[in-house]
């Protein structure tokens, strides 16, 4: 019965919390196979994956829903504005990286997350700006208008040419 309780791994007043939520299999087998936390990863190996999932999920709210979006630039104003907003993440992370003292704290779900010093930090933050100007490039590609008839009508079984 206790295993079905919120307990404390260690000391109560750090307040990391066990619970069966984010102590089952499935949440640490899923956290730590994302590229924040997956072992063998170099920094900037790190960054690009990260950056290129924010890079191509960014995009889509900026074009489509967007002050913008009922103009013809549209799509050019959300990538202008993904690649900004990118390039704004990519300065925060690398000031962080810059004052950042301590190493991360393990805890429930990431008992070992990976160490990142000053120069890791900036290879992070390269790969990540790299990544989400690419991510946000595909996502403009797909968006555009021959390309996007083109998969919409893959999707809907029809082949025109």
């Amino acid at each position: 019965m206790t295993q079905d309780m919120v307990t404390h791994p260690g000391d109560p007043f750090v307040g990391n919390l066990a619970t069966p939520l984010n102590s089952s299999g499935f949440t640490k087998a899923f956290i730590r196979n994302l590229p924040a936390y997956r072992q063998g990863l170099s920094p900037s190996r790190r960054g690009l994956e990260i950056g290129m999932a924010h890079g191509y999920f960014l995009y889509g709210p900026l074009a489509l829903l967007g002050p913008m979006r009922h103009a013809d630039v549209a799509a050019t104003v959300g990538i202008i504005g993904t690649v900004s907003f990118i390039m704004l993440m990519t300065i925060a992370m690398s000031l962080y990286g810059s004052v950042a003292t301590a190493l991360p704290q393990a805890t429930v779900t990431t008992p070992e997350p990976p160490a990142l010093d000053r120069d890791a930090w900036s290879e992070l933050a390269g790969g990540f700006f790299i990544g989400g100007c690419g991510g946000a490039a595909f996502a403009y590609f797909l968006c555009q208008t021959p390309h996007l008839d083109l998969l919409q009508s893959l999707a809907s079984g029809v082949w025109s040419s």
